[in-house]
């Protein structure tokens, strides 16, 4: 008597499916925990300068700057605010010189809650971010905050 020979079953293995699934649920998380980057956000220099800032900045066209934010005294020095339904923090980590950055931590999208004492912090695994330029200075988080450009004119900041 001979014993039959194992063949292999048509289509793919069940590891092979598993890891296609993992690999589409990842990169879903990633997309919808990315940043909005676009094709002038190259690194993480500076986005608002003191005064007027570079960019978008209209020459006197008032809605050119795009969505005001808020006022420059809304934003304490070595602090900041976050504007979740904008997708953004603004911070001014020294004085009269404002930058921003998306509000979605990079650990794990969660929305940042806090900014004080030139630390942006997410409330859901405790993630610190540099305010004046988005780093990580303590994780989970590996990644820094991507920067977001804002206009500064006057005594309003604007998203750009």
């Amino acid at each position: 008597m001979t014993s039959a020979s194992h063949t292999p079953e048509s289509g793919p293995a069940r590891r092979t499916v598993m890891a296609a699934a993992g690999a589409a649920g990842l990169a879903t998380a990633l997309t919808a925990c990315g940043s909005s980057d676009d094709s002038s956000n190259t690194g993480n220099a500076g986005n608002a300068g003191t005064g007027g800032d570079t960019g978008n900045a209209g020459a006197g066209s008032g809605s050119a700057g795009g969505a005001a934010l808020a006022k420059t005294s809304d934003i304490p020095e070595g602090g900041g605010k976050v504007f979740e339904a904008k997708g953004v923090v603004v911070t001014q980590p020294a004085a009269g010189t404002y930058k921003a950055f998306s509000s979605k931590c990079t650990h794990r999208g969660c929305t940042v809650g806090s900014v004080a004492d030139g630390v942006i912090v997410c409330p859901c695994h405790n993630s610190h971010f540099s305010a004046e330029d988005g780093s990580v200075k303590k994780g989970p988080a590996t990644q820094p905050l991507a920067a977001a450009k804002i206009t500064v004119s006057g005594d309003e900041i604007k998203l750009a």
